[in-house]
């Protein structure tokens, strides 16, 4: 009889994120699911734009948190506004070191640390078009199938993912 191998869980890292950044990430995810949502991070748009997370809950709402670590973070991005087409809800996620006064008050706050994290800022909702909602929604999926599948088969090249939508 074979001996069955058990398969690497753990989330694969692409070492694009600084140690601060995936801590706010993990508080921001732990988040998320507390308010009813699951997320993928690193997903890129149509607008060749990447999320740094997409979360989606089981109404369909599409929310994007875009991560900043630091001030000097926010101040070398300024294409966030180009999220919104794309989510009913945009937030920035930072730390506690991060001075709360420099994000824009058109998105909502969260503040996290590894451990969890707090939206201090809530953000109007904006409904999606349908057409985009549901095109958002598949990738989210395809996506996800595609990284569990690289994580149960670890064979399968990891850079392949459905095309943009």
């Amino acid at each position: 009889m074979s001996k069955m191998i058990k398969p690497d869980l753990s989330a694969p890292v692409d070492g694009r994120q600084s140690e601060r950044a995936l801590e706010i990430q993990r508080g921001t995810g732990r988040l998320l699911r507390r308010h009813g949502f699951v997320s993928l991070p690193e997903v890129t748009l149509k607008s060749g734009r990447r999320a740094d997370l997409l979360a989606i809950n089981t109404k369909g709402e599409i929310w994007i948190v875009e991560i900043k670590s630091s001030l000097a973070d926010f101040r070398a991005d300024k294409k966030w506004p180009d999220y919104w087409d794309f989510c009913d809800r945009l937030f920035f996620a930072t730390n506690q070191e991060t001075p709360e006064e420099i994000f824009p008050e058109e998105a909502g706050l969260i503040i996290a640390d590894a451990h969890g994290a707090e939206i201090i800022r809530d953000v109007e909702q904006r409904k999606l078009a349908a057409a985009r909602r549901k095109a958002l929604t598949l990738r989210f999926a395809q996506i996800a199938a595609s990284r569990l599948h690289a994580i149960h088969d670890p064979g399968v090249p990891t850079h392949i993912e459905p095309a943009k939508l």
